[in-house]
């Protein structure tokens, strides 16, 4: 049973009805196979991008969608419903433009933006090293001047379409203090940019994560996004909206594990009755609706404060923290449902419980966004109340 939706424009609505049609046609036919061999699905994202669907948050002059993100969200979870790497592929797609897009003078953005998203070119973000993951401002990676180039010298863990992508959002030290840290656009092909080969990881394997090295990286003076000094700030804003595609792809996939879950409950039979009819099984399937329900919710609220203009950090961060705690359990509950055929690769379940367990980690592990909650409740004053129309 699909997501039901409550969208902002008649335009919203044809936009969701053409990416579900679109997942359910295009890409779940090659889910399994792309999963199973950790092939990386390339030509996926560039019929993705011709469709208009990688550059959806931002200007329509620069290329984009100018959607608002209520409803850019719930494009990520239709694709993460039926495929989490794509969805979780497009959302660090978009964080890699972020810097840009915010931060980057005009005439950067004239020169390089419209190709980022247009389609034809895929980004990937660079923050986390093997020794500074949830604290980046304990990064190595190094960027010096020399004349009008910078040289950057390091290299960054975990990163998401790692030896795949066309263009690499950057964040590299360029001073001793801890706050000295600047922003870069990176392209692919620069000499001495080369790609680890990719994590062999339990779960998203059709989105490759490999370790990045940069052994003394040249770019132009003008590659340099924002001022000198400014990466940690690009970096933590473009977070915030990161972990809000997280939450709803996380949301998405959760999603799909219920559906299959309540396909295989109308159908399997026990004592002469369908699953479905035993409470306690029906109790399950209720809890699991109920956790994604909550998710959605709590997703879109923190998206539509974005929208507005207000500040939505420590929504986001609950977003985050809530729909990837519930994805857990709900893809849990799912391979429960299906009993011993949740266990095999049979079913896709299985694969969705390996899935979810990463959305707690990435984009700040669920203990990082406590500590950012808490941290906002005792920053707060007496009455935080936002109203607007």
């Amino acid at each position: 049973m699909p997501a039901s939706r409550l969208l902002p424009s008649d335009e919203a609505v044809d936009l969701i009805g053409l990416v579900r049609d679109l997942a359910t046609q295009e890409l779940a036919p090659l889910v399994a196979e792309a999963e199973r061999t950790e092939a990386f699905p390339r030509e996926v994202f560039r019929t993705l991008g011709r469709a208009g669907l990688l550059g959806l948050p931002y200007p329509e002059e620069y290329g984009g969608g100018a959607l608002p993100y209520e409803v850019y969200l719930q494009v990520l979870e239709e694709v993460g419903a039926v495929w989490a790497s794509v969805g979780v592929g497009i959302s660090v797609h978009a964080l890699s433009c972020f810097g840009l897009a915010t931060a980057g003078t005009e005439d950067q953005r004239q020169r390089w933006l419209p190709d980022m998203l247009g389609g034809e070119l895929l980004g990937a973000y660079c923050l986390s090293e093997p020794h500074a993951g949830s604290d980046p401002a304990a990064m190595r990676t190094r960027a010096r001047r020399d004349g009008d180039e910078w040289v950057i010298s390091g290299a960054k863990a975990w990163t998401t379409h790692g030896g795949h992508a066309d263009f690499y959002k950057v964040m590299a030290r360029t001073g001793d203090a801890r706050g000295d840290i600047s922003c870069f656009l990176v392209p692919a092909d620069a000499p001495g940019l080369v790609a680890d080969p990719p994590e062999h990881k339990m779960g998203l394997t059709g989105s490759a994560t490999a370790t990045m090295r940069f052994d003394d990286v040249r770019v132009p003076a003008d590659r340099l996004l924002g001022q000198e000094g400014d990466g940690l700030k690009i970096a933590l804003a473009g977070l915030d909206a990161g972990r809000l595609g997280i939450a709803a792809v996380a949301t998405g996939l959760a999603q799909g594990a219920l559906d299959h879950a309540v396909a295989y409950a109308k159908e399997r039979e026990t004592f002469g009755e369908r699953i479905i009819d035993h409470q306690g099984l029906a109790f399950v399937l209720a809890d699991m609706e109920a956790a994604i329900q909550s998710a959605r919710a709590m997703t879109l609220h923190a998206a539509r404060l974005k929208d507005q203009g207000l500040p939505y950090g420590r929504e986001a961060s609950i977003a985050k923290l809530v729909a990837t705690d519930n994805a857990m359990k709900v893809t849990t509950d799912a391979v429960q449902v299906l009993g011993g055929y949740g266990y095999t690769r049979d079913f896709p379940v299985e694969r969705y419980m390996r899935e979810a367990k990463v959305m707690q980690i990435f984009e700040g592990t669920n203990q990082i966004q406590r500590m950012v909650i808490g941290r906002s409740l005792d920053r707060a004053g007496g009455g935080s109340l936002h109203l607007a129309r």
